[in-house]
């Protein structure tokens, strides 16, 4: 396809040479002749006898429509497409400090997926993930950001019209850092830094100052969100017992004062205002009911530090402009910065069947309520064992609310196949991973078996309880098809599915074996105990290491490799447990034990999600809870 744009292009000229491979069409003057004009506030693309035409207000909506044009080009002589802007800023947020550290040239594939997109946002959640002069500890061996590098993404994302901002920590959220005796000093609790101590602050300026400075924008998220903890170690030590939020809002009123002197316009989580007004415990803030926010408190939290209210659950509009009403009255009128969120953690599929229901009602509500930036988080809790561009669905989704009221499936579905080049249906097959035999209807209660069941030691069968009685064999061996079905090796981003479907791979032998040892031991059947030992479980650990291998070349294809140790540490651990499976079953089936302990113990269910009590198929957070029920390793609090 040749392309004549024509206009003043001098401004997009940079990005379109950078799409013009990824589009598949070169600039010639006896190309299309597409006449380029600015319109605020509207976004046209339109077609009429070989003439075209592209309106935009902003630099970012010009890719959306020179997406928009090439995608319908071809399907009909003619079209006109009239969108209507519905935020100031939209896009994603990326969680980069849990272990996935996304690479600079992974970056600027996403953001050319962004440009085609039409978002015109991104934040970047460094906890400790970029230098910091004076402190070698801070992000050590955790693929921290040069300067250098965090300026390049800046600029690429800049050529589009996006917008890139750093969301850090100034509170809580800090225990990769406060974890080394060298910076023992800053530690009130394990996560929280020593309020009231003039180091402290001599550090959060340095932080301050340093993450923001590779960016052109002037915004940054100063965190403080689940800081819980705050107060209640050395502080309450050294300055004794006061109440938290005083503490808390002494300690914003210098971190303003830092993020005003340094000349930025700060942000940060509004839950713990929530939490402390509504006597709101744990991390589901968002839950609460009824809440009448005191006046006084209301009075003392500053207005210029706009706040953001995070949100990933919910699944009904009312009860988002609920709470965006509130943390509009602890802004004292002013709108929050909405984050949502495309369920990438805990797991290995993408739950689309929670994050695509959220999402929508919050858009809808966002809209409806006047929430004008909005985000879409991608958190990698516990290691990050999905990656970020299993979430393409889910932000291709912002991307179209971002331009209409109302969205519908087929738009998503047809936008997200140009975008990214991938089938709508092959990024929802992920969702079945954890969507399985025993979930609720869209997994709106989170089951992760996907984790669970590779993690689990056969023996222990710590999850066979949960699962008891489910087809999941089948159900693995059905999805690892259907993912092979959907796959096209002519697409760029194909080698997302690699991990998945060697996944089903596994789980389809594993899934069940836990339950079927179990009872073919207390049936005393020694020659099926003798088979597993001997072929079952070898072949297990050849598809356990093949999805190994799988994932570390992903692992490597998108991130730095710090982090990446972590994921190799569990498939050695499943590896390792497997081949001691095999001997003690062997020990036993010949004789040389009289029984195996492991599995005369009875079988519990582990937590309170799960099928029996029409909760899901089961769920936990952490790898160290799911592989063994014994001491991984004994945290004392840090005081």
């Amino acid at each position: 396809m040749r392309i004549k744009f024509e206009g003043q292009t001098e401004e997009l000229s940079a990005g379109i040479g950078l799409l013009a491979e990824e589009l598949r069409f070169t600039l010639s003057d006896d190309g299309i002749p597409v006449r380029v004009e600015r319109t605020p506030n509207v976004l046209e693309v339109h077609l009429e006898q070989g003439q075209g035409t592209i309106r935009y207000g902003k630099k970012h909506e010009f890719f959306r429509a020179l997406g928009l044009f090439i995608q319908h080009y071809g399907e009909k002589e003619s079209f006109h497409i009239e969108e209507h802007p519905q935020f100031d800023a939209i896009g994603p947020q990326f969680d980069l400090s849990r272990n996935a550290v996304l690479t600079a040239d992974s970056f600027k594939e996403w953001i050319r997926k962004l440009a085609l997109m039409g978002l015109n946002s991104m934040v970047l959640y460094m906890e400790d993930v970029y230098e910091l002069e004076g402190e070698p500890y801070f992000g050590y061996m955790r693929g921290r950001y040069s300067y250098a590098e965090l300026k390049a993404i800046d600029d690429y994302a800049d050529i589009f019209g996006i917008e890139a901002y750093p969301s850090i920590q100034t509170y809580a959220h800090l225990e990769e850092f406060l974890k080394w005796e060298q910076a023992a000093h800053y530690r009130d609790t394990r996560g929280v830094l020593l309020s009231e101590y003039e180091p402290t602050y001599e550090l959060i300026e340095k932080m301050l100052a340093t993450a923001t400075a590779p960016f052109r924008s002037k915004k940054v998220n100063i965190g403080m969100d689940e800081a819980e903890e705050l107060g209640r170690g050395k502080y309450l030590d050294r300055f004794g017992y006061k109440d938290r939020f005083d503490v808390m809002i002494r300690h914003l009123s210098k971190v303003r004062e830092i993020a005003h002197k340094l000349g930025l316009e700060p942000c940060m989580y509004g839950d713990m205002f929530l939490k402390m007004a509504s006597k709101a415990h744990g991390d589901h803030y968002v839950f609460v009911k009824n809440v009448e926010l005191p006046e006084e408190m209301v009075n003392v939290i500053p207005n210029d530090v706009r706040l953001v209210y995070w949100d990933f659950f919910h699944t009904e509009e009312k009860d988002y402009s609920y709470l965006i009403d509130l943390h509009r009255q602890l802004g004292r009128g002013q709108n929050p910065i909405f984050l949502g969120g495309i369920w990438t953690w805990n797991c290995f599929g993408t739950n689309y069947g929670l994050s695509l229901r959220t999402s929508d009602a919050a858009l809808k509500a966002c809209k409806k309520e006047g929430v004008k930036q909005v985000h879409a988080a991608m958190w990698g809790d516990d290691g990050m064992e999905n990656n970020h561009f299993n979430a393409l669905l889910g932000i291709q989704l912002y991307a179209e609310h971002a331009y209409a009221e109302e969205v519908s499936t087929e738009q998503l579905h047809q936008r997200v196949k140009f975008c990214t080049g991938i089938d709508a249906e092959a990024f929802l097959h992920l969702k079945y991973l954890d969507e399985t035999p025993g979930s609720v209807p869209d997994n709106t209660e989170q089951s992760n078996p996907s984790k669970f069941l590779l993690w689990q030691d056969v023996l222990l069968g710590l999850f066979d309880k949960q699962i008891e009685g489910l087809e999941l064999s089948e159900h693995y061996a059905q999805l690892e098809q259907a993912i092979h079905e959907r796959r096209n090796p002519e697409a760029d981003l194909d080698y997302l599915f690699e991990v998945p479907e060697q996944l089903c791979r596994v789980l389809a032998l594993k899934s069940q074996l836990g339950i079927e040892l179990k009872q073919a031991y207390d049936n005393g059947q020694l020659e099926k105990l003798k088979d597993a030992a001997l072929n079952v479980l070898p072949e297990l650990s050849r598809r356990v290491n093949a999805l190994r291998i799988a994932h570390r070349n992903q692992w490597h294809a998108m991130y730095k490799p710090f982090g990446w140790e972590v994921l190799d540490i569990r498939y050695g651990g499943v590896l390792t447990r497997l081949e001691s499976a095999s001997a003690r079953l062997l020990d036993y089936a010949e004789g040389k034990v009289d029984k195996l302990e492991e599995l005369e113990q009875e079988r519990l269910v582990f937590g309170q999600r799960n099928r029996f009590n029409n909760k899901g198929a089961g769920w936990s957070s952490y790898y160290f809870r799911i592989a063994s029920p014994n001491v991984f390793f004994h945290v004392l609090p840090i005081f």
